[in-house]
């Protein structure tokens, strides 16, 4: 069962890895895949760590504070990256990625 506690965090991590991973699949079917080596690299390691934090929150971990400010972190880069870019796969994952990164940032405030 989901920590209630964590539910929050947990829904947007899972959101975020999402949006992170349909940007990341849709930037490589872009032309200008060099102008988005970055957004595409940025995706796959927010991806991953959301996914990462969303696990391990779910587990009652001991880290939560420390693993929710790595993904805040992490979510602020690739939003970053993606609010530079006019396609529309960037802009729904910068938005996951701010909408992450603030759940995380509340979920620590709240501890």
């Amino acid at each position: 069962m989901i920590q209630e506690k964590y539910r929050e965090c947990i829904e947007a991590c899972l959101a975020c890895m999402n949006a992170c991973n349909y940007c990341y699949v849709s930037s490589l079917k872009e032309y200008e895949l060099a102008m988005l080596r970055e957004c595409i690299r940025l995706d796959r390691e927010c991806a991953d760590i959301c996914a990462f934090a969303a696990e391990a929150l779910s587990r009652n971990t001991l880290f939560a504070l420390e693993i929710s400010a790595l993904c805040a972190k992490a979510c602020d880069a690739c939003a970053e990256e993606c609010e530079k870019h006019s396609h529309d796969h960037c802009r729904q994952c910068a938005e996951a990625c701010r909408r992450c990164a603030d759940a995380c940032r509340q979920m620590i405030g709240a501890a």
